[in-house]
């Protein structure tokens, strides 16, 4: 059976565009992530909660540099 995705709208502090390439690209690596949209200070993420939660996601993008939390 299928999980159903959920949709999330995460703020990244000091992010732009050509950094949100690399922040997507990073929870792209995920598994269970299917999309990830970024635009100058957010990023929009689809993802299988069965696999991570919104905080993994954070932790993700924290990786990368950035301070992010919930919109």
């Amino acid at each position: 059976m299928t999980q159903k995705m959920t949709r999330t709208l995460i703020g990244v502090r000091g992010m732009d565009r050509e950094a949100g390439v690399r922040v997507a690209e990073a929870l792209l690596a995920l598994g269970g992530v299917s999309k990830a949209i970024p635009d100058e200070g957010q990023i929009e993420v689809h993802y299988d909660p069965s696999f991570h939660t919104i905080m993994d996601l954070i932790r993700a993008i924290r990786k990368q540099g950035f301070l992010a939390g919930m919109l």
